[in-house]
């Protein structure tokens, strides 16, 4: 009899793609984009990463035993992206989820997902139905207590410390301190280009108060040169100088 080696852990092999799409639909790509880009900007300065659409392995030695949450934040790690996540080589579970949920995922992500995610240890998982298909709430968060999850009542994030708002077929996120929104890929670009308009405008008033007050001196000068030329001129006709 041939005796069965266990295989070396540096043999295993864990994909990190499957060849399936990133997204059932447009909306549903877009919501997942602008969410990661969103995220990633607001925790740019802080120890924490947000990945996308990768898969998260959870049980070293199995490759079969993951899945690719659609947008994932995951503190007290290296910042950056990765190719997949292993959550025994990071050393953290992910503090929120996000799944952009459809009418063909609904069964797996209320269901499957949600248990794994709660067996995980993951704080905060939020189900965003871009297209309205099955939830009556077009956003639904659970936070975990104990060992199981409740319902989110006021769409506040305890691990981000963001308040959210479904808007449209998007996730809006909202500063708990200034209640300041969180601005979109393209409300930033936007921002940024009245931001160097006002810059612009800012730097050629600057220049023309430059330029007048410029022109003042040169006729303040011009102004005292004609008075010392009427002075010398009086003194060489012998009138004395009345100041």
């Amino acid at each position: 009899m041939t005796a069965i080696l266990p295989v070396a852990q540096s043999e295993i092999f864990y994909p990190s793609a499957d060849g399936e799409p990133v997204a059932e639909t447009y909306d549903h790509l877009y919501v997942l984009l602008t969410t990661l880009e969103v995220l990633k900007q607001y925790l740019a300065d802080t120890q924490a990463t947000v990945l996308a659409n990768q898969f998260m392995y959870y049980a070293q030695g199995y490759p079969k035993l993951r899945v690719a949450p659609d947008v994932m934040v995951i503190f007290d790690v290296t910042p950056g992206g990765r190719d997949n996540y292993k959550i025994w080589e990071e050393g953290q579970v992910p503090s929120v989820i996000f799944e952009m949920t459809s009418s063909g995922t609904k069964d797996q992500d209320q269901i499957f997902k949600k248990t794994l995610y709660e067996q995980l240890g993951v704080k905060e998982y939020w189900l965003f139905d871009p297209k309205r298909e099955w939830q009556e709430e077009q956003l639904r968060g659970y936070r975990l207590r104990g060992e199981i999850y409740e319902p989110i009542s006021d769409n506040r994030s305890e691990p981000l410390k963001l308040r959210l708002q479904a808007e449209g077929r998007l996730i809006n996120f909202y500063r708990e301190d200034t209640a300041e929104k969180l601005l979109i890929p393209g409300e930033l670009a936007q921002a940024l280009r009245q931001e160097v308009v006002a810059r612009q405008q800012a730097e050629a008033q600057a220049e023309q108060e430059r330029q007048r007050a410029e022109a003042e001196r040169q006729r303040a000068e011009e102004a005292q040169a004609q008075v010392e030329q009427l002075k010398a001129r009086l003194r060489s006709l012998g009138i004395p100088d009345t100041e």
